[in-house]
């Protein structure tokens, strides 16, 4: 995991709480991000605004694939950095999400897509629009579409591996493509409701109905204090921090 906070980041500009004044680096929240080490090569799941940040620390050495879940800005904004591996790879990287998704890259990105000089360098990226299973780097990807407010997000099931987030609702072919996963990553933004994302009671409903094995909640606001959660996790349900390492087969 190269990011388990959501859009602000922990600690929040500004912010005088608890968590914010942590010492505990696990309420060190960077913006989502998860790096997949898989058969044919390395995939992330979203750039976001503290791609290169997330980089350096966590030791990325190449990309070969970038899965989108959404062009929220908080989950691409760190596209332009990309481009240094595109240097040191000396080709294209292959980035999918929906057609939606994909357009909105284009659009908020138009300058890497557009002719125009080049100045210090654009990113070179392959588009590719998809919506059903997929082959990437030696694995099958599954696609899990689900509800962020009225919008569709892509989750991603690789294997018995399966990231969900910014999810406020999941409709009933999700769950079914969901059913078997063995690690989940999961959002569960704060204790509170939220009109677009999962709180911890309907994101601890909604890994029970999965049943993953392990169930680790990402995209969490300040409002969690990693240490002293206020409400009980059930056994296999635990909170995700930046650099947690996890096996899945």
């Amino acid at each position: 995991m190269m990011g388990s906070g959501t859009s602000t980041g922990v600690p929040v500009i500004g912010c005088g709480c608890a968590v914010c004044h942590s010492d505990d680096p696990r309420n060190r929240r960077l913006r989502p991000g998860v790096r997949l080490e898989l058969a044919g090569g390395t995939a992330v799941i979203d750039t976001s605004p503290d791609f290169r940040e997330q980089a350096i620390r966590f030791g990325l050495e190449r990309v070969d694939a970038v899965l989108y879940t959404h062009a929220h800005a908080d989950h691409v904004f760190g596209l332009d950095d990309l481009r240094v591996f595109n240097f040191r790879q000396r080709a294209a990287i292959p980035c999918y999400g929906s057609a939606d998704t994909i357009a909105r890259l284009r659009q908020i990105f138009a300058y890497v897509f557009e002719d125009g000089p080049e100045g210090g360098g654009r990113p070179r990226l392959d588009l590719v629009a998809v919506r059903g299973e997929f082959g990437l780097l030696g694995e099958r990807v599954v696609p899990v579409p689900v509800r962020h407010g009225e919008m569709e997000v892509f989750g991603y099931r690789v294997g018995g591996f399966a990231l969900v987030t910014d999810v406020s609702g999941v409709p009933e072919e999700s769950w079914r493509a969901l059913a078997g996963t063995e690690v989940l990553i999961l959002s569960a933004l704060r204790y509170r409701a939220h009109p677009t994302h999962f709180n911890f009671e309907q994101a601890i409903e909604a890994a029970r109905r999965i049943g993953a094995r392990r169930t680790i909640f990402t995209h969490i606001a300040h409002e969690v204090d990693h240490a002293d959660p206020r409400v009980a996790l059930p056994p296999g349900i635990e909170i995700g921090y930046d650099g947690l390492v996890v096996e899945f087969g």
